[in-house]
């Protein structure tokens, strides 16, 4: 969701999402949600994290405490820790506040980006 959010216009920095367990496919209810957005996830494939793709990031983002543990220490300077809530075992309108937060982070990120 977060990558979608940020790469929907077009500028010179791009977002690329990644997870420690990536899922096969995209779940639907993503595809759904973001739909609702406007937004077409349907050609997104989840990406596994790999220290290739840490060391190219000018930032990472990390939607959750434990997952910091998977972030080698050198690449820790320029990780950024959101405390989004896991997915997993909510309900569709659970889900659907989730992609509202992180929504409004992205946002929050772009602003702070662009006046650097």
């Amino acid at each position: 969701m977060a990558e979608a959010f940020f790469n929907i216009l077009p500028r010179k920095m791009k977002a690329i999402s990644a997870g420690t367990m990536p899922d096969d496919n995209i779940h639907p209810w993503t595809m759904q949600l973001m739909e609702e957005t406007g937004i077409d996830v349907g050609q997104q494939r989840p990406r596994l994290l790999t220290n290739k793709l840490m060391n190219k990031a000018d930032k990472i983002i990390v939607m959750d405490s434990e997952l910091l543990n998977s972030v080698p220490q050198k690449y820790l300077p320029k990780t950024e820790e959101w405390k989004i809530e896991k997915v997993f075992g909510k309900s569709i309108e659970e889900v659907r506040e989730i992609r509202n937060q992180i929504k409004k982070r992205v946002e929050q990120l772009i602003e702070k980006l662009e006046n650097k």
